[in-house]
């Protein structure tokens, strides 16, 4: 009877202590997701000035960027947000942003690209010109946008800065 005790007691010994070493070891070991900015790099990315259409009379165009990004870390990353600043260059004026999500709960495992991420601003350039004269106008100034990333908690951080290129997106 007493061995009995004993066997039942030390199991119990052993889970509480099992418990703790699994409670303290997360925070020894930092989070179990890589930090964003060291994990992520954006691969490639497309830009140019998608055509809105004809808005209050006008032909509107708006700044895009479509852009991937790879995991370099060496455990999978979830739950990232991206946010993307479109700003005229050389100025601090904003001219829009755009909030996405990007790596959902499934995540992106190392190595992995992800799908494209698209951000494309709500405020642009209008005219009565034809779309492609309006990209070679004296007056249309460059755009550049910045890459911000967000996972879960933690503060936003850029992945870089791109700039728009001067050329039409319909689709």
């Amino acid at each position: 009877m007493t061995t009995l005790i004993y066997n039942a007691s030390m199991r119990h010994v052993a889970s509480i202590v099992l418990l703790a070493l699994a409670t303290l070891l997360p925070a020894a070991c930092g989070s179990s997701e890589p930090d964003v900015k060291a994990a992520l790099q954006v691969t490639e990315d497309v830009s140019g000035w998608y055509d809105m259409g004809i808005v209050n009379g006008q032909n509107k165009l708006v700044p895009e960027i479509a852009f991937r990004v790879k995991n370099g870390a060496d455990r999978p990353i979830s739950n990232v947000s991206f946010n993307v600043v479109f700003k005229v260059v050389n100025d601090q004026q904003v001219l829009g942003s755009a909030y996405l999500s990007g790596i959902d709960t499934k995540g992106l495992p190392p190595g992995q690209t992800s799908q494209e991420i698209v951000g494309r601003s709500e405020l642009g350039y209008t005219s009565q010109e034809p779309r492609v004269q309006m990209l070679q106008h004296s007056q249309f100034r460059d755009v550049e946008a910045e890459v911000f990333a967000k996972h879960g908690p933690a503060n936003w951080v850029s992945l870089g800065k791109y700039t728009i290129k001067r050329q039409l997106i319909t689709q």
